[in-house]
């Protein structure tokens, strides 16, 4: 019985739909057709593209920005400039402990010898004696003290401006983990 009502109810429906269907679309059809007669496109007319005019370059005579002799005066000029005159001596022969960073470097102890602290850095896997008056780090480090706990050391180094200026660095003492 359920089946027999629910037939009638789904084709009840369609049946309805259908029947309307034909009359409103040839209105719809109609209306559309008229408004398309009735209504005109408005382009707007396009402006006509500016003339192109060359512009001379003018700074041909001037002196190149980029040129690489430009740039050697202004560094001799302030090289000639330089205030404080410090500079490291760039013609002196270079120690071991000189071709390592400083931040890679460990001071692992001392000893004495005729009286002169001498004290070991290890780099890498290899210890070095190093006294005060010797070169230590890449940065023109100069040792001027060694005490049992560190080493200070008085480095020359480049600001920004390309001068020459010393700092004061200290060199500490690692204890070993057993």
């Amino acid at each position: 019985m359920f089946r027999l009502i629910k037939i009638p109810v789904i084709l009840l429906p369609a049946l309805v739909l259908s029947a309307c269907g034909d009359n409103s679309s040839q209105e719809l059809t109609e209306w559309m057709n008229s408004v398309r007669k009735e209504t005109r496109t408005v382009i707007p007319k396009l402006n006509p593209p500016k003339a192109y005019e060359p512009v001379p370059y003018v700074g041909k005579a001037d002196i190149d920005p980029f040129n690489p002799a430009k740039l050697l005066v202004v560094l001799a000029r302030m090289k000639a400039e330089s205030s404080n005159g410090l500079r490291p001596d760039m013609d002196r022969r270079k120690e071991a402990l000189e071709s390592f960073p400083l931040d890679t470097l460990k001071m692992v102890g001392t000893i004495e010898k005729n009286g002169i602290r001498i004290a070991l850095v290890q780099a890498d896997k290899t210890v070095f004696q190093a006294k005060a008056g010797g070169y230590i780090g890449q940065n023109f480090g100069l040792m001027t003290k060694i005490t049992e706990a560190e080493i200070e050391i008085k480095e020359i180094v480049q600001d920004a401006s390309g001068e020459w200026v010393e700092r004061n660095v200290k060199l500490e003492l690692q204890e070993s983990k057993k």
